[in-house]
Order: structure tokens, then sequence, then C-alpha cells
């Protein structure tokens, strides 16, 4: 068990601020009434239907299995995003074990900012990541789906949610290249993410071994980093518009 040590909430605040500002998907609610907001793990257990429901009426999905993988994908994002940003340019795990979503949309919030490091001689960071984000959060969504999805395709959208958030890190903070390359290398070579698809370029460029069915909505396309994508060489894969209900 990787051994943890908390981190001041000054400094939490601090890293969440600085991923906020890379967009939506990197932002986290901090503090305020629980007005408004529904615990995640009451969510997850009927399957974040009313976000499935609302993302078939946005986009036409003829099955709601479309729905329910574009729904998964954009929530994958909303957690990737500020636990990736706050690892790689902080070194920091965010605790978002008391996780709220909005009952009005998929932002997400917690009550109070909590973090914590891995220590050095642990070096078991990536671990950490993948309990706190797969563990904790997508394996519970995953199970609570009221619509039959694939494993493949679920952790498939998992791997392509980490890997667009290292690239928009990337971009961002292009100084995090190395840790952040090999950060995300060893998330993908853990538990559900291994073998669910490549890094193709120095610039994290990705390619999936699965689809998340957004094509077969009306005017949908598939995404660049898709297995059935025509392989337009391995360079860098285009920030997605299929993330779900912004």
């Amino acid at each position: 068990m990787t051994r943890l040590s908390p981190v001041s909430p000054d400094t939490v605040m601090a890293a969440l601020a600085e991923a906020a500002s890379l967009g939506g998907f990197f932002a986290i609610a901090v503090g305020g009434p629980e007005t408004g907001w529904r615990p995640a793990d009451d969510a997850y257990a009927d399957g974040m239907q009313d976000l499935v429901d609302a993302t078939a009426l946005r986009y036409g999905a003829a099955e709601m299995r479309i729905a329910a993988s574009i729904t998964q994908l954009g929530h994958a994002a909303r957690l990737w995003s500020p636990v990736l940003y706050g690892a790689a340019a902080h070194g920091i795990v965010l605790d978002l074990g008391e996780l709220r979503r909005a009952e009005s949309g998929p932002a997400l919030g917690v009550p109070a900012p909590r973090g914590h490091r891995v220590p050095a001689p642990d070096g078991r960071l990536a671990e950490a990541l993948y309990q706190a984000v797969v563990v904790r959060h997508l394996d519970r969504l995953a199970a609570g789906l009221r619509v039959k999805v694939a494993a493949g395709l679920l952790y498939g959208n998992a791997a392509s949610a980490l890997a667009e958030a290292a690239r928009a890190t990337l971009t961002a903070r292009p100084e995090l290249h190395a840790g952040l390359a090999e950060l995300t290398g060893e998330l993908l070579s853990t538990g559900r993410l291994s073998g669910t698809g490549r890094i193709i370029s120095a610039r994290l460029g990705f390619r999936r071994r699965s689809c998340c069915l957004y094509y077969r909505v009306p005017d949908g396309e598939k995404c660049e980093d898709c297995s059935l994508a025509k392989q337009a060489g391995d360079q860098g894969i285009a920030e997605k518009n299929a993330l779900g209900p912004r």
C-alpha cells in the first residue's frame, strides 16, 4: 500500500486554481453550500442516468449505450484533468473521496481542499493516481450504468481522457514534458488501462484500441485517436468535441 503524506489546504487550493485556468475540464469547485450538489457515489449508483438521458437528447443518440459512453468519457475527462495536472505540476494526489456532482450538470466539486504526496522512496505515484480516479470513481460508475457498455470501451474512454488531459497539460506547461510523459505512460500500463492504447508521438498523441461510439450520433465523426479512424500518420491528436455535456 502506497504511503501518503497530507498536503496543506492552501497548497491544494493553489494547485486547483492553476489547473482550472486550463479550462472547464480542469475545474473543481471547492466548498460552498451543499445545496445544488449530490455525492458522486449517489450519482454512480444510478449510473448518472440523468446525464445519460440529457446526453442522448443533446446528441440525438439512437442507442442509450452511446449516450452512456459519451457521458462516461466526459466524466473521466473531468476527473483526470485536474488530478493529472496536480500530480505532474505539483506532485499532489488530489483527494476526491468526498467528490460531489452538480445536480444540474456534469460539474464537479469537493467540500474542502485535500490532497497528499507520495513520498519519494515509495515511487508509486501512478498507482496512487490510478486508485484515486479509476478504482475510487470510474469503476463505481461502470458498475452503476443502467445500460450494458463493454468494459473495453469504458476503459478505453478512461485512457483516452487521460491522454487528452496529458496533452492539454503539456500544451500549457511544456517544461513538464519528461515527467508528464513518464507518468502518463505508467498510468496507461496500470490495471484496467493496460492494453487500451498507446502513445504514438512525442507530443503525447494517443491511439486507442476501442471506439467511444460518438461517430454513431447524427453529424458525429470518428475521434482522431479512435481505433476506427484512418491512420493519418502518428501525429498529435486534436481535442475531442465528444466529451459530454459541458
